[in-house]
């Protein structure tokens, strides 16, 4: 997959900017400015923002109908559900209209397991939704988030904004560069990890070691379910594709459980689960089905295996939602 954009980034249809503010005052100042200058131009506006950053912009903006708001936290734990389930839906429905998204995937507080997959997910951006008509504004804390977490910024906003200032961004890189520098190797399992190696026929042993040991961690009826049903369509492409067996390991926690599976099949599309596939496809829905029902989806490939490790975190609440519409 090659990423040839035929004007500089940014210039065309997609524009994908990043927002360094360092004061809430900052914050609602360039967020507002570009919620308003979307309204203006009649164009539909989405506000995708964790926790606090949510309410604070409610206040400011007001909550007219013109305005959806989204609690990226929720919506956007697993990185790699931002883009299918939020930006790609929110522009199908308002297609061919242009559509303005306010979107903050990393935020302070953000996983350090998560990360990598939000660097990847915001390099990803400028090749999922090269060509559609779509501005995209990502706030990044300058203050309280790593210097190296601005630079990672830089490396996937083609134009960056500082203090009402927008600019071409001198590091901005290839988006499939950027995404490979993250694609490493996960450390070792610990030791007390579950491990079953099986092929076809052991499908439903490794089915019945994910639910036990996700009972035993705490999660809810819906999680086990969602969670078996995840780690089902991981194992089943890891033999099928490969013909040679696969392996599983399961651990607890702090969070609640790991699910890793690895295989010897080489996966080489860098958007596969990031976005939905063509109604008549027969394949390219289990991944972004996994992405869906999983709280973080790790993805690590070289050039003999993949491994995948699905996360699902224990919950004081039954989670709310709506189940993705896989074939559009």
């Amino acid at each position: 997959m090659t990423f040839e954009p035929a004007t500089r980034p940014g210039t065309g249809p997609l524009r994908h900017d990043a927002l360094f503010y360092r004061t809430d005052d900052d914050y609602v100042t360039g967020v507002r400015s570009f919620v308003r200058a979307g309204l203006v131009a009649g164009e539909p506006v989405l506000i995708a923002v964790p926790g606090l950053r949510l309410d604070l912009l409610r206040t400011a903006l007001g909550g007219g109908t013109e305005l959806r708001f989204v609690d990226m936290a929720r919506e956007g734990r697993n990185p790699g559900w931002i883009i299918p389930g939020v930006l790609h839906a929110f522009v199908e429905e308002h297609a061919p209209a242009r559509v303005r998204v306010v979107g903050e995937p990393v935020w302070p507080g953000r996983s350090a397991q998560a990360y990598p997959r939000c660097v990847q997910h915001e390099a990803l951006i400028n090749i999922a939704l090269a060509g559609r008509p779509v501005s995209l504004l990502c706030p990044y804390d300058a203050v309280r988030l790593d210097v190296e977490v601005i630079a990672d910024a830089a490396s996937t906003h083609p134009f960056l904004i500082r203090d009402g200032d927008r600019q071409p961004s001198a590091g901005y890189g290839h988006p499939e560069n950027v995404v490979d520098s993250f694609n490493q190797p996960f450390p070792t399992p610990p030791p007390s990890a579950s491990t079953l190696f099986f092929e076809s026929s052991g499908l439903s042993g490794m089915r019945a070691m994910v639910a036990a040991l996700a009972h035993q961690a705490g999660l809810d009826r819906e999680q086990v379910d969602d969670l078996r049903v995840a780690a089902n369509e991981i194992a089943t492409n890891a033999v099928v594709h490969s013909g040679r067996p696969a392996v599983a390991r399961v651990w607890l926690d702090d969070d609640g459980l790991v699910c890793e599976i690895t295989g010897s099949s080489v996966l080489t599309d860098r958007l596969a689960g990031r976005l939905p596939p063509s109604p008549v496809s027969d394949s390219g829905r289990g991944l972004l089905l996994v992405n869906y029902l999983c709280d973080l989806v790790q993805v690590h490939t070289d050039n003999t295996s993949t491994t995948v490790r699905l996360h699902m975190h224990r919950r004081a609440e039954p989670a709310t939602g709506t189940a993705p519409t896989l074939g559009s």
